[in-house]
């Protein structure tokens, strides 16, 4: 249901050597969070929500920076960032919407499959109210099937709560957000260029 290591590795592969090339800073934000893998441009969301203390959902210059600073990325120069703030600040308020900045981070995908995503959640969040728990999880993901519960190892919490970590790999709260499904799977959506084997993968792994 995750990204594969081969996946994983191919994206990574991809995006490292597409970022030596790239010139646009918002490809090189993009490119840089995609050589962590199919997470990264969840990651870097997961940082900039960290650090969103009034939960105002905006970021100013100085917050935008230590925020790509504080996740790691030091293939982005100071001149770039900057750069990159003011295409995003397009009103010149000094502060840019973190929704809109991440829509516009996200690599483009088919309307095809962005629907398939969609559905996926649709199907993992059985209450309706946005976000997936472990309760949502029972009866959608089976855990029987685990090396670790058929050992007797985990019991089944302790499966669904790994397999939701596997999503949320920064805070770790046991919760998934419509968002952060959306910007996980963007970046396994990048990793694969056949839209069929897409199709095919998401439809075998959420039964869709």
């Amino acid at each position: 249901m995750a990204a594969t290591k081969r996946t994983q590795h191919e994206l990574q592969h991809k995006s490292k050597i597409a970022l030596q090339k790239a010139t646009d800073p918002v490809e090189k934000l993009r490119l840089a969070c995609l050589t962590r893998g199919a997470g990264g441009i969840k990651g870097l969301a997961r940082t900039f929500k960290i650090m969103d203390d009034d939960e105002s959902r905006s970021l100013d210059r100085k917050e935008f920076a230590k925020g790509i600073h504080d996740y790691g990325i030091t293939e982005i120069e100071k001149e770039t960032i900057d750069e990159l703030f003011s295409i995003f600040d397009k009103d010149g308020s000094g502060s840019i919407d973190f929704d809109e900045f991440l829509v516009k981070l996200r690599p483009a995908m088919s309307q095809n499959r962005k629907n398939l995503i969609y559905q996926a959640f649709k199907k993992l969040d059985k209450t309706g109210d946005g976000v997936v728990t472990i309760e949502d999880l029972k009866g959608v993901y089976s855990a029987s099937k685990h090396p670790k519960y058929l050992s007797g190892e985990w019991t089944e919490d302790q499966v669904l709560r790994q397999f939701l970590d596997s999503f949320d790999s920064q805070d770790k709260d046991g919760k998934i957000t419509k968002e952060e499904f959306i910007n996980y799977y963007v970046g396994v959506s990048a990793s694969v260029d056949n839209d069929a084997y897409f199709d095919l993968m998401m439809r075998n792994a959420w039964r869709i």
